[in-house]
């Protein structure tokens, strides 16, 4: 085994070169520049092994983010391999339109048994962005066949993230998302972030808690219940900053969502399937019993893309009881329930129950105290997170909270000293995020925040010999 990965590393070396030079030549990146579109090369990466990847220079790095926030149960699992060659060798494919498969009915059912309240049907999806928009969808659909056509608005908050798709993307409450693309801006309402760590310097946490959920009141008092079809929310957002929030605060929100009617989705596309302990953090960690779920992501563990939204009992019986039974839900894609996909995520599943989940429950704590550490660091303004996902966000002092206008790049400073010492860190602006895979170990998280603390400290040391700072 050592010796194919070594042969394998060497292919990687010599192929390197060539495969920038294509990616130049003919690949569009994700998030791309205008002034790079289309010409732009990324770090490749070779292959993955447990909570590491190594990248074309042979360099073996921490996957500090698990991939994008999903590679939960570690690179090279060979129980997933083995399924998806099974999977692919007994059905390939079917089209949902007019048949079904075998492994999808069994993974809803494995899903429903796990979420909280009266959720029990999924749809499933190709990922996370399609599963906001089937979740969107499908709250138009069911105003329409309750005749409210006019009950449609989206609320959404600052800092929220939600996808890539027309619709889903125009929830997106980071401000850098939205500036050069266009978006359904009639149809979506932005209320403030959660986020305590920017609360008013004078504001108790309990007042801001009060502040979010009288503003999310009087929004509905303004606009009229009768116009609002939904509030989508992120338990805990993610790429907004790993923004946690105040204890009660989803709890009261979901409390005037059901007074007034109006369908609260939980986006747990990050959140879900373990990184927060539990297959889903909503009930689990938060209490709440969301009218629909979305995830993705670490569904598969990354190892094949796969999505959904399991929807409530409630809503589908007051649909099949309506004056509308022929009322058509014109929505699908063609890899709706792939097999292979629902194959991988059964498996997935025992892994993360058997064990995966227990252990990062209990491994939780030990990685948010190791990474509060670093708050002895005059750049970083605070370490926050919740489960195995984390946030060091970098500020010019304390005492401002300034964010280091003068250097928006901070984070990717932070990222390549971290890449130099064998850490993969994913950059926000001032922020670096930490979402290992959930089977890092208390050894491998105190290699991770030491190479965090050494990566921050050089920066520092850039950032003052530039005077950009002087802290």
């Amino acid at each position: 085994m050592a010796a194919a990965r070594e042969i394998k590393t060497r292919e990687v070396e010599q192929g390197g070169d060539d495969a920038v030079e294509l990616a130049k030549r003919h690949l569009v990146q994700p998030w791309p520049y205008a002034g790079s579109v289309g010409a732009e090369a990324r770090a490749l990466i070779g292959e993955g092994d447990g909570i590491y990847i190594t990248d074309a220079s042979g360099k073996r790095l921490i996957d500090g983010p698990a991939g994008m926030w999903c590679i939960n149960v570690g690179h090279r699992r060979e129980e997933l391999a083995r399924v998806m060659y099974d999977q692919a060798m007994a059905l390939s494919y079917n089209t949902p339109w007019y048949t079904m498969n075998a492994p999808s009915a069994e993974l809803a059912r494995r899903i429903a048994d796990a979420a909280p309240g009266d959720l029990s049907h999924s749809f499933f999806t190709t990922g996370g962005s399609s599963a906001v928009e089937t979740a969107l969808r499908f709250m138009q659909f069911y105003n329409n066949v309750r005749g409210r056509p006019e009950k449609k608005l989206i609320l959404s908050r600052g800092g929220a993230y939600h996808g890539s798709t027309y619709l889903s993307a125009s929830l997106n409450g980071r401000p850098r998302d939205r500036d050069w693309m266009d978006g359904a801006d009639e149809l979506v309402v932005k209320l403030a972030s959660p986020d305590p760590f920017r609360r008013p310097k004078e504001m108790s946490v309990a007042a801001f808690t009060d502040f979010l959920v009288v503003q999310f009141r009087d929004a509905v008092a303004r606009i009229g219940a009768d116009r609002i079809g939904a509030f989508v929310g992120e338990p805990v957002q993610a790429s907004g900053g790993v923004i946690v929030p105040p204890d009660g605060y989803l709890r009261r929100i979901r409390e005037i969502c059901r007074e007034n009617d109006i369908l609260y989705i939980s986006d747990e596309v990050v959140t879900g399937f373990g990184r927060l302990g539990h297959v889903f953090a909503s009930g689990d960690v938060f209490d709440i019993d969301p009218d629909m779920i979305t995830f993705a992501k670490g569904i598969t563990s990354g190892y094949f893309p796969l999505g959904g939204v399991i929807i409530s009992e409630r809503l589908l019986e007051q649909l099949r009881r309506s004056n509308h039974p022929d009322a058509l839900f014109g929505h699908g894609l063609t890899y709706t329930s792939h097999p292979i996909g629902c194959a991988v995520a059964l498996k997935n599943l025992d892994l993360l129950e058997g064990g995966v989940l227990q252990h990062a429950r209990e491994i939780a704590p030990y990685f948010q105290a190791r990474l509060k550490t670093l708050e002895e660091l005059p750049l970083v303004g605070e370490v926050r997170g919740a489960g195995l996902m984390a946030c060091v966000e970098c500020v010019a002092d304390r005492e401002s909270k300034n964010p280091l206008q003068l250097d928006k790049d901070v984070g990717k400073r932070i990222d390549a000293h971290c890449h130099e010492l064998g850490l993969l860190v994913r950059p926000l602006i001032n922020m670096c995020v930490m979402s290992p895979p959930l089977i890092i170990s208390r050894g491998q998280v105190d290699d991770m925040v030491a190479i965090l603390r050494e990566g921050i400290s050089r920066t520092m040391d850039d950032l003052r010999e530039e005077g950009v700072w002087r802290g």
